[in-house]
């Protein structure tokens, strides 16, 4: 048994330090936010809350949940995020699982095309014009399809397929297993880790995606929950009607704070199901290959 020396505790001690410090750092935010949005608006625009909250209530979170604009933002942004992911997996998955296999004519090609539209790209001007063109404007695929593939995902795939050993599917081809078969009961199952954490990846990506909604949607009832976040943080007009904006006028600051936690809420939920995953997934798409 190794014997832990002085140093060895003090290197330890001083890691525990810091990381309990950097989560401090980054759980701080989140604690201020959720404590405006339950707190009264004096207390918020007096600038009194620090961690704990004053004055309870929950006004800011009743008319963030029956606004319409909200109600309906949330639901295009669930119908992106389920429907990006869906596509995004299956072809990543699809496009990895050849380039992991034992090499067929053009495998490099291929490769290289793919990563090349890492570096290079036709730009924004040209993209917009592209959607235009493709009569996409004010479409949810508009937010889809210019991320339909993430090659950086596609490389962590594909090395986590790498990792597998070749003799498992020398045996299923020899039991008169087809390639697609190979692909669903074997490759698939074990490559769980990783697929957990790709679809985080791409769940985060079209969740917390802004830039482009702003560009392509102009249309109230198809913008993303993001670009409604933004509205309100700005102060532009969300739907409110009069007497709810007598209300906004004292409660702005709570409203505000109330719509950053709901946006997040989300993905805050899902994050714990697969976390168990995202290390190993990581790791091993990282390294090998």
């Amino acid at each position: 048994m190794k014997r832990t020396t002085a140093g060895d505790r003090c290197i330890t001690l001083v890691v525990y330090i810091f990381l309990i410090v950097i989560g401090i750092a980054c759980l701080f935010p989140f604690v201020n936010v959720f404590s405006k949005s339950i707190s009264l608006e004096r207390y918020v625009a007096s600038g009194q809350i620090f961690l704990l909250p004053k004055g309870f209530q929950l006004d800011a979170y009743n008319y963030i949940l029956r606004n319409y604009n909200f109600l309906i933002s949330f639901r295009n942004s669930v119908m992106i995020v389920v429907l990006g992911v869906t596509l995004n997996m299956g072809m990543t998955v699809t496009a990895a699982y050849p380039l992991s296999r034992k090499p067929f004519p053009g495998q490099k090609a291929i490769m290289f095309l793919f990563v090349f539209t890492m570096f290079f790209s036709g730009g924004m001007i040209p993209l917009y014009l592209l959607l235009n063109d493709l009569k996409l404007l004010n479409s949810i695929w508009s937010l889809i399809l210019p991320t339909f593939l993430s090659v950086y995902n596609l490389i962590l795939m594909k090395n986590f397929f790498l990792s597998i050993p070749d003799e498992m599917e020398e045996s299923a081809k020899i039991e008169g297993c087809s390639s697609f078969g190979i692909l669903v009961r074997i490759f698939i199952p074990l490559a769980m880790p990783a697929i957990a954490t790709l679809t985080l990846f791409y769940a985060v990506n079209h969740w917390n995606a802004f830039f482009n909604a702003m560009m392509y949607i102009t249309d109230d009832h198809k913008q993303p929950l993001q670009i409604f976040l933004r509205n309100i943080v700005l102060d532009i007009d969300s739907g409110a009607s009069n007497e709810e904006k007598i209300f906004l006028q004292f409660d702005m600051q709570s409203v505000k704070s109330a719509t950053v936690i709901l946006s997040t809420l989300p993905l805050m939920i899902i994050y714990p199901f697969v976390s168990k995953h995202f290390q190993k997934g990581v790791m091993v798409g990282a390294v090998k290959g």
